[in-house]
């Protein structure tokens, strides 16, 4: 079984008690993520065209 497909069935099996431990920890860990994502695209210039944008409107 390809490996997120065992994923999902390892998550699929979990008890509630579990699954919300487990939401809330990918929760925070695809938050971290994002920002992540972001301040690279920020360091990178990918958002200047709009943030000036914004500032002239």
């Amino acid at each position: 079984m390809p490996s997120l497909q065992r994923l999902e069935s390892q998550v699929a099996a979990l008890p509630e008690s579990e699954l919300r431990q487990f939401r809330s920890w990918f929760d925070e860990f695809d938050a971290q993520r994002w920002d992540k994502e972001l301040v690279a695209d920020i360091g990178c210039g990918k958002l200047g065209e709009f943030a000036q944008e914004a500032l002239v409107h």
